[in-house]
């Protein structure tokens, strides 16, 4: 897949806080507008709102019109979602690709933005998984240093990052009608090491992937090229979202990846550290453990089944989880198999 360069923005420009799945701004906007004053102070950016961005229920012709329109818009140079949904499967079919093509700019999300993710790269685009104003910028007493380096290097550096374990994880914050939503973090624990399988060798390709959820939609969508050797010596990203599928559940839809041919054409995989809790529901802290050693052993075997020359690391917070690092979609990720590390260009 040959994809184009994507220029940064600079301090002073503006970017796009759109809501091309749910309208969490609508819901809580003190969270919303401490979002963006941080977003405006960690970047130099301007940020600039669009019809939809705190609208409950639009419908997805309107979403699509204001990310047609912030595409359009030479104004405009980076784009970032407030947050992720359900129900962005049913906007992509209303954006506009010559206006995305005619002006690439960065585009950041994660969750459900692996639709606009995914559609962006299929027309020779890359963005950057990770990152909402409405879970990463505005909850909490700050915006954490992993993330705050990885969206400085998304919209701004273009950098190479090391991407390092925070030490500490939480699967979600304060309720956002919680005063405390806006100066505490959620209930955070110490992490595991990162576990590691394949050989001892280092790769270094281009991204896809996403949700694992979101990524079965697309693929039964038929928004996904024919041939699976677009991915020929890429790295595959992998995450599970809030929803908490079990680990069998992963492992269904990662087999059907491998039966697609997927996992015979990547050299790598990442698979994020899984959220196992929320509101609702929230088992021990051993239960919880072994909830994400299910996922890591089910990951492992199905890789190895497929592609066992995959180098294959689980662990890494990206996705859903915080503190969550951004990652590249479309650019280029190194795989450190021998040495256990990850790199990402965010150029």
């Amino acid at each position: 897949m040959e994809l184009v360069p994507v220029p940064k923005a600079r301090p002073g420009d503006r970017v796009a806080v759109v809501s091309p799945s749910f309208a969490a701004p609508a819901v809580a906007p003190a969270v919303h507008e401490q979002g963006l004053a941080r977003l405006a102070a960690v970047t130099g950016l301007v940020p600039v709102e669009y019809p939809t961005t705190r609208r409950l229920g639009a419908d997805p012709e309107e979403r699509a019109a204001d990310l047609n329109a912030a595409f359009a818009d030479p104004s405009i140079r980076a784009v970032l979602a407030t947050i992720g949904g359900e129900d962005q499967i049913t906007v992509v079919p209303h954006l506009d690709p010559a206006l995305l093509t005619r002006d690439p700019k960065p585009f950041v999300g994660y969750s459900d933005n692996t639709n606009i993710l995914n559609w962006l790269w299929t027309h020779g685009v890359p963005g950057f998984y990770g990152g909402s104003t409405q879970v990463q910028l505005g909850p909490g007493p700050g915006v954490d240093p992993i993330h705050e380096q990885a969206l400085r290097a998304a919209l701004l550096t273009g950098e190479r990052l090391e991407l390092t374990d925070p030490g500490e994880s939480e699967d979600f914050g304060r309720d956002w009608n919680d005063p405390r939503a806006l100066t505490e973090y959620g209930d955070r624990e110490p992490t595991e090491a990162w576990s590691w399988a394949g050989p001892a060798r280092s790769v270094t390709g281009r991204t896809w992937g996403g949700c694992i959820e979101v990524i079965q939609w697309i693929l039964t969508a038929g928004r996904f090229p024919a041939d699976p050797a677009v991915l020929d010596g890429g790295v595959l990203l992998l995450e599970t979202s809030e929803e908490l599928i079990p680990a069998r559940e992963f492992g269904w839809i990662l087999r059907s990846l491998g039966e697609r041919g997927l996992l015979a054409a990547v050299d790598a995989v990442l698979v994020a550290r899984p959220p196992t809790s929320d509101f609702t529901r929230r088992p021990t802290a051993e239960e919880r453990l072994g909830l994400r050693r299910e996922q890591r052993d089910t990951a492992i075997e199905i890789v190895a089944h497929y592609n066992p020359d995959a180098v294959l690391v689980v662990g890494p917070p990206f996705g859903h989880t915080r503190p969550q690092w951004i990652v590249p979609y479309g650019g280029v990720v190194t795989v450190d198999g021998a040495a256990r590390r990850v790199f990402a260009d965010f150029g």
